[in-house]
């Protein structure tokens, strides 16, 4: 009997999934609504994210529009954005709030390709860890015998075929990223 994979397939979809996502929330020069997807706002008493409460467009290359549903929530999604770690703050002309994304500079954009390379390397290892959880499971199934020595390297070499083909994914993630990054 193999080890059925399914669910580590599941976790290093993930795990991707979760990276891909992190990306996303990264502010690279241009305007994108996903850099807002973190930010919460007291609303009633209860924090509330701001994509929930607001429609956001993307305006210009660099400027995104938030119009928020209830305009009495605008100053509390102004000071949500100030307060957090995007490092723009909003234009609040009464009814709407701008975002301009400033170009970056050469050293800033430097910096982050480092971040997303470092980030690239946290999930290589979260694709790591499931293996090396997958191939625990083996040596246990092997060890009761609920697998033979054939079987055991068949599961072994399925998830390492199965790990290379996530680290790929996680590699050209990161290479799209830097080089959107590196473009002026």
């Amino acid at each position: 009997m193999k080890l059925d994979t399914k669910k580590y397939v599941e976790k290093m979809n993930k795990s991707v999934d979760a990276y891909a996502d992190d990306l996303a929330t990264l502010r690279v020069g241009k305007a994108n609504p996903e850099v807002l997807s973190r930010i919460e706002f007291e609303y009633y008493g209860s924090p509330t994210l701001l994509l929930t409460m607001a429609n956001v467009s993307v305006a210009d290359a660099r400027t995104l529009v938030i119009s928020p549903y209830d305009k009495s929530t605008l100053k509390a999604m102004d000071k949500a954005i100030q307060i957090s770690d995007i490092g723009i703050h909003p234009q609040n002309d009464g009814s709407v709030l701008r975002l301009t994304f400033p170009p970056l500079t050469e050293e800033r954009r430097r910096e982050m390709t480092k971040q997303v390379a470092q980030k690239g390397e946290n999930a290589k290892v979260a694709i790591r860890n499931i293996r090396r959880e997958a191939n625990d499971a083996v040596k246990a199934m092997k060890k009761n015998s609920e697998m033979t020595e054939d079987e055991a390297k068949l599961s072994d070499k399925e998830i390492q075929d199965l790990t290379d083909k996530f680290i790929k994914q996680i590699e050209s993630i990161t290479e799209a990223k830097d080089k959107e990054i590196m473009t002026i």
